[in-house]
């Protein structure tokens, strides 16, 4: 569920966007504002505001926003107003343009999504870069991650809830077999974690539990600092229990030394219209201190103020 609140009176768009416009104007940017209208919106409202801007001021209001902000604030806020397609696509293509193996982006964009939401994301990459995600996926990645990303990035899955569990008996052994032999980039094993539906996926991995006995994500940590098998695990992670996963890219993000706002910002960014009340849950759960709490404690300003609005906090 989502996290973001939306007031039950929305004001004309027309008042947001002259309230927008006398927040940029002056000697100071009026922040605050800023935060009260573009956070308590939702993409189709979002979308209509940043339309009658342009039409009443002759400027993409991305563009005001540019001039007016700054820093981690200014990437969230831009990230927010986009339409989630295009969001992804801007997040796609700069994963693959600055292709880091620690840089999950791209697993989650994939992963994450419907079919039709990744599709969506393809077509919104088109229009924006004239070329296809697959192509800079293929020329910016390498071997295996290449082998794994590409097929992720182009799938178009089935999303009923069919499973054929005798297909899973047999596909958990394959995998199974393959970890053993250490092919963790065989063919077969990337085609069922790249092609079959989260459905199928989920039952051939419980049944790899109950034949094996233990989750398949410990037996690819034979070796914990190869980063193809991190990524692997990242995607079947991020397959079968997105919230987990995202939980876990957020407390890593503000569980070291120096925050790592990069992955707040993106998840924050592209999950609080979403998933962000259950991802809350599996934080609390983990970290047994509230993800607002964590937030407070690891940002300042404008930007932990837009974060904890975007997260539903009391206090954003």
């Amino acid at each position: 569920m989502a996290t973001i609140t939306v007031p039950a009176q929305v004001p004309p768009v027309s008042d947001d966007v002259e309230e927008l416009h006398k927040a940029f104007e002056g000697w100071g940017t009026n922040e605050g504002a800023i935060i009260s209208i573009l956070a308590h919106r939702n993409a189709d409202q979002r979308k209509l505001i940043r339309h009658a801007y342009a039409q009443a001021h002759n400027q993409d209001l991305l563009k005001a926003l540019e001039k007016e902000l700054t820093r981690d604030f200014e990437r969230l806020v831009l990230l927010w107003i986009l339409d989630p397609p295009e969001r992804d696509a801007v997040l796609a293509n700069e994963a693959s343009k600055k292709f880091s193996t620690s840089d999950r982006a791209l697993v989650e964009i994939a992963c994450t999504r419907s079919s039709r939401d990744l599709h969506l994301a393809r077509q919104a990459y088109h229009i924006k870069y004239q070329k296809s995600i697959e192509e800079d996926v293929a020329s910016h990645t390498t071997g295996d991650f290449r082998k794994l990303l590409w097929p992720l990035v182009t799938s178009y899955r089935y999303e009923g809830d069919e499973v054929d569990m005798s297909l899973a008996k047999t596909e958990a052994k394959l995998l199974h077999d393959k970890i053993s032999e250490k092919c963790y980039n065989d063919d077969d094993f990337i085609r069922i974690i790249t092609t079959r539906s989260k459905a199928q996926i989920n039952a051939t991995l419980n049944q790899y539990k109950n034949d094996f006995g233990q989750d398949i994500n410990k037996d690819l940590k034979a070796d914990p600092k190869d980063e193809f098998l991190a990524m692997l695990r990242a995607t079947i992670k991020s397959l079968t229990n997105p919230a987990k996963y995202f939980e876990k890219v957020l407390r890593l993000a503000m569980n070291r030394q120096g925050t790592d706002e990069g992955a707040l910002t993106r998840v924050v960014a592209t999950r609080a219209e979403f998933d962000m009340k259950t991802i809350k849950e599996e934080y609390q759960k983990r970290s047994s201190v509230s993800l607002d709490s964590a937030i407070a404690k690891d940002t300042r300003g404008d930007y932990e103020d837009m974060l904890l609005a975007l997260v539903g906090s009391t206090d954003g």
